[in-house]
């Protein structure tokens, strides 16, 4: 049995990768709920129902985590990932998915894995559609007091 390595080594394109990070940290904050820890907002697409979570909130950072709540299909796996928002550098970033390690900027190919060598871009390409589709086509419960808090 042969082994088959390639010779030419990834190399992300940091522009581009900024450039869309820059784009998810915009479209998080039109999602985001208080940015108190543990507060959660409830998001309906099509069948699906998922929460956003703060996690951790300090001077410089904010941690959402991103859950399917309702399961959709039997052949769909749960939906899970951990942002870290940049709020200094305004950008937004995917750090865990599905509660795995650390994602890699990039990954030799073959790896024991099998992660793409440029996953650490698409899963944060897949947020950015994922947040463009709740947007465009997602409902919030919103929970306004149209009382002022008299009963």
């Amino acid at each position: 049995m042969s082994q088959v390595l390639s010779s030419k080594q990834y190399i992300q394109s940091l522009p581009r990768y900024i450039t869309l990070c820059e784009r998810n940290y915009l479209r998080m904050l039109k999602l985001l709920p208080e940015e108190t820890p543990r507060e959660c907002r409830i998001i309906d697409l099509a069948s699906a129902r998922y929460s956003l979570t703060v996690e951790g909130v300090s001077k410089y950072t904010t941690d959402i985590l991103i859950e399917q709540v309702t399961v959709v299909s039997e052949h769909l796996p749960h939906f899970s990932l951990s942002v870290r928002l940049y709020h200094d550098a305004k950008v937004a970033e995917v750090i865990h998915r599905n509660y795995h390690r650390r994602i890699k900027p990039s990954y030799g190919y073959p790896n024991p894995d099998m992660h793409q060598k440029d996953e650490k871009y698409q899963v944060n390409a897949f947020l950015a559609d994922w947040l463009m589709v709740c947007l465009e086509k997602g409902r919030v419960q919103l929970n306004w007091d149209v009382n002022n808090g008299m009963v």
